[in-house]
């Protein structure tokens, strides 16, 4: 870097994540990695796999850092398979949340807190994904991984509430309209059509309308990169159509969202 102020101030900061937030160690002889986010002693899927992934380019160079991510991958498998509809999670699969007592919610040992967001479900895609393509490592997609993928596989479709509204549900008691959800948790009422409903918003905050376009988006290419995987697997082409079949209907759906606005031309809402 020409500016040395900048060199420095990177310097400083790229090495934040694993100086502040990772407790890498190793469960039945595997990677295991907790990624606080920094702020909360509990781990979000989205923002453990945000943190680390500026570290990506560098796995093949560092076997260390390439463990420490893998490891990244097994724990995030392991809190999937927990539960698919929550967003944090505890190291400590026995400690019990701070919110069990405020939420109405289907709340296990373990759970940090359970706000269904799609995208919680599309960054351990993305993780696994990208992890793969820097290193060419297919040591992590083992039964869990494939456990954890049928499971985002089967949540997305029940959020598709062709079949009714599904097994989450969620209120929280509080004066802050956006950490509760309305209508029995449930939230507002929409016509199925092939888009995935989402409760909260990647900022943790309730959705008013439940087809959260930039989240079905992101489910779309988290579903390619998981065929994609189980198609390098080789065994599974079963599961690999599956998940592209899905990807296929949700950009279907949302490709009727759009408005033509005469000044801007194709417009896609928000929800």
């Amino acid at each position: 870097m020409g500016n040395k102020e900048l060199a420095w101030l990177f310097n400083n900061c790229f090495p934040n994540t694993l100086d502040t937030t990772v407790e890498y160690g190793s469960a039945d002889g595997k990677p295991d990695t907790f990624v606080i986010t920094g702020d909360i002693d509990a781990m979000w899927l989205r923002d453990s796999t945000a943190q680390v992934t500026p570290y990506l380019p560098l796995c093949k160079q560092d076997a260390n850092l390439k463990k420490m991510i893998e490891g990244v991958i097994r724990r995030q498998n392991k809190c999937i398979i927990l539960d698919p509809y929550a967003n944090a999670f505890y190291k400590d699969g026995s400690k019990v949340s701070e919110w069990k007592k405020t939420d109405i919610t289907d709340m296990k040992p373990g759970i940090h807190e359970r706000k269904w967001e799609i995208d919680s479900l599309c960054y351990p895609v993305r993780l696994a994904y990208l992890f793969w393509k820097q290193t060419g490592d297919t040591a992590p997609f083992d039964e869990h991984w494939k456990e954890a993928m049928t499971l985002i596989v089967k949540t997305f479709k029940e959020q598709q509430r062709f079949t009714g509204q599904g097994p989450y549900s969620f209120q929280r008691k509080t004066a802050w309209a956006t950490d509760g959800v309305p209508l029995g948790g449930y939230g507002y009422p929409c016509k199925p059509d092939g888009l995935i409903c989402s409760m909260f918003r990647p900022s943790d905050d309730a959705t008013i309308f439940p087809h959260l376009i930039p989240s079905n988006y992101f489910a779309v290419k988290a579903l390619g990169m998981m065929a994609e995987i189980w198609e390098s697997i080789g065994k599974y082409p079963r599961n690999a159509d599956e998940a592209r079949m899905l990807a296929k209907e949700v950009y279907m759906a949302f490709q009727k969202v759009w408005v033509m606005n005469p000044k801007f031309g194709r417009i896609f809402p928000y929800e």
